[in-house]
């Protein structure tokens, strides 16, 4: 049987894009919606700010007491403008919907604390329960395909002039909002430590629960096996757990000897099985095993 062959193309890009569209918006402006309520729920009332257009509203909000909306308003389309000019009309165009809903939305929960009230004396636990939130809605978005705008685009900005990377560019400008908060809010001439150690905590939590949302729990393990005993480790494999196995082609890098390397994903239930039956058959064996969150095709 003969496969159609894919054209790599403008138009094969386009029409991914184009796949899904309403649910990914809907999808989208839930995610909005979670890290706009996680937002004025948990960091605005606390001044935790972790970086991005929204902690840069909420310093001016405590500052120069402006509306925190109308602000993160501004400055994403300021910034919309920056990228038009500098990434091209390609990479704004995705940028267009977020810098207009996200602060929609944020002024569409200004008064959510007036209907959910969370004690202000825990601020740890308000600060996790938000930061858990604000990650769902964030790993919702990168999720859908779409983003909302704000230092993203500085990010990728930089990452274009600078030539580093965008996790790099990430840390530098979110790195410099959390700092700047330090000295904005804190009392008299003190530095604001706790809040920005917090700030931190959000960051990382929001990173963590963004990843586990566009992938998911790990349900699988991804074994790659160097072995001798190549025999022995295929038909334990394939006969007694009756999993299927792929066998690549591999060098070494000090000896140049060739050897195969054995691939074999099975359930997170049964990887204490396969990584004592790898010792027992061959305990010279190498393997490395990774978490294996979505596996298509095949037998």
């Amino acid at each position: 049987m003969f496969r159609k062959k894919v054209k790599f193309d403008d138009t094969l890009l386009k029409t991914i894009l184009s796949k899904k569209l309403f649910s990914r918006y809907f999808q989208f402006f839930v995610g909005c919606l979670l890290l706009a309520t996680a937002f004025n729920l948990f960091f605005l009332p606390h001044n935790i700010v972790y970086g991005g257009v929204s902690g840069i509203s909420i310093i001016t909000k405590e500052t120069l007491n402006l509306n925190p909306s109308t602000v993160i308003f501004v400055l994403s389309i300021l910034l919309l403008f920056v990228s038009y000019f500098t990434l091209g009309f390609e990479k704004t165009k995705g940028s267009l919907v977020g810098s207009i809903l996200f602060p929609i939305c944020v002024e569409l929960t200004a008064d959510i604390g007036t209907f959910i009230h969370f004690e202000a004396d825990d601020l740890l636990l308000n600060v996790i329960f938000g930061a858990v939130i604000a990650g769902v809605g964030s790993g919702m978005n990168f999720k859908s395909g779409f983003t909302t705008g704000g230092t993203d685009i500085v990010n990728q900005i930089v990452s274009k002039y600078a030539h580093i990377s965008i996790g790099k560019s990430m840390l530098v400008s979110d790195g410099l909002i959390v700092l700047a908060s330090g000295f904005f809010l804190g009392e008299g001439n003190f530095f604001a430590f706790e809040n920005v150690m917090y700030a931190i905590m959000v960051l990382y939590i929001i990173s963590l629960m963004s990843d586990k949302v566009m992938l998911g729990i790990s349900q699988s393990k991804c074994f790659y096996i160097v072995t001798s005993c190549e025999t022995e480790m295929k038909n334990f494999l394939i006969r007694y757990l009756e999993h299927g196995v792929t066998l690549l082609e591999g060098r070494g890098g000090y000896t140049g000897n060739k050897q195969k390397v054995i691939m074999c994903i099975v359930p997170t239930k049964e990887y204490f099985v396969v990584k004592e039956a790898i010792h027992m058959i061959d305990k010279e064996a190498f393997f490395v095993v990774v978490d294996s969150y979505e596996s298509s095709g095949g037998q």
